[in-house]
């Protein structure tokens, strides 16, 4: 099977090719970068025996990563029985370009309570599909399947899904495979040509109310451009059962040359 990382010790991997970029082939994509975090927190915490699940992920991007093996580190900053907020930090010769803190909470039997207001959207099965390859380059962009119902230029529901492994022969959750996946968000409706501005995002988080399924992964996105060169990409996160969170991206706004 195909993958997007392989694990080289504990704590470094290297990308393959399928990692390539939309902005710059050359250079790794971010999202499966968010997965191998995700999978990194989630993997060190069933270690240390917890039984907390994941409630938001917010990942900071402070430069941009070759397609070169990385390190990680991954540490608990407030330990705690039922909640703890980890960290996680993934570097490329000695400098870091990614970071996450990620808040778990515990666990515990609330169906009797459950609901969202958040709206429901059309399924996969009903969203035509679309080549996002037709806008931009990149293995990742290449490695996913997309549907898209696009109602203007930054606004649109999406589908996407991968039959790509996050890490070779290495089993991961839904939720790293989910997250691995979102960041995908910022360049399904852009507002303007990728060709004619810059729109890259900075961060990224994540919030969860209920655990991803796998499988496809809808958003249902909205992008909103500034008079001040800053952006925001928003989307509802659902599975094929319903919203299931929400996702933010701060992006910076630049003319291309």
């Amino acid at each position: 099977m195909p993958a997007y990382f392989h694990r080289l010790s504990a704590d470094t991997f290297a990308p393959t090719e399928l990692v390539g970029g939309g902005w710059n082939p050359d250079g790794q994509h971010i999202a499966p970068v968010l997965g191998l975090l995700t999978h990194l927190v989630e993997q060190d915490h069933a270690v240390r025996g917890g039984r907390l699940v994941l409630a938001r992920a917010s990942f900071d991007i402070l430069g941009t990563l070759p397609l070169e093996p990385v390190t990680t580190t991954v540490r608990v900053t407030r330990p705690g029985r039922t909640i703890e907020l980890v960290e996680a930090v993934l570097s490329h010769d000695d400098r870091p370009g990614l970071v996450l803190r990620a808040w778990i909470l515990q666990a515990q039997d609330t169906a009797d309570a459950a609901g969202t207001a958040l709206p429901r959207v059309a399924g996969p099965d009903e969203t035509e599909s679309w080549n996002p390859a037709t806008l931009w380059p990149g293995g990742f962009v290449g490695s996913v399947e997309v549907r898209r119902r696009q109602v203007e230029p930054g606004r649109a529901l999406v589908w996407v899904r991968t039959d790509v492994d996050l890490i070779d022969a290495e089993p991961v959750s839904a939720t790293a495979q989910t997250l691995g996946l979102i960041d995908i968000a910022n360049g399904m409706t852009p507002r303007r040509d990728p060709r004619e501005m810059g729109f890259a995002n900075v961060d990224l988080t994540v919030h969860l109310f209920e655990r991803p399924t796998g499988g496809w992964v809808g958003l249902d996105t909205t992008v909103s451009f500034g008079h001040s060169g800053v952006g925001l990409t928003h989307s509802t996160l659902h599975t094929v059962h319903g919203p299931i969170g929400t996702v933010a991206q701060s992006l910076t706004l630049r003319r291309q040359a």
